[in-house]
């Protein structure tokens, strides 16, 4: 059993307002960002944080037959 399958439609949806926060945050520090190091960084952890959303988000739907 995945941890997404393990979580309340309660805990889904917090832990997707945060990393939807956290992906937004992200995104501001990328803007802000100079150097092609920490560019890099950022965005893969812009990735890993869809990639995490992406999968919460399906679990979501998976409980609810698809509605937010």
């Amino acid at each position: 059993m995945s941890i997404e399958t393990s979580l309340s439609l309660s805990e889904l949806n917090n832990r997707i307002a945060i990393l939807r926060d956290n992906i937004r945050q992200l995104i501001e520090q990328a803007a802000a960002a100079s150097g092609a190091e920490v560019e890099e960084r950022i965005s893969q952890r812009i990735e890993q944080q869809n990639a995490e959303l992406e999968k919460l988000v399906a679990a979501r739907d998976a409980m609810t037959g698809g509605s937010p």
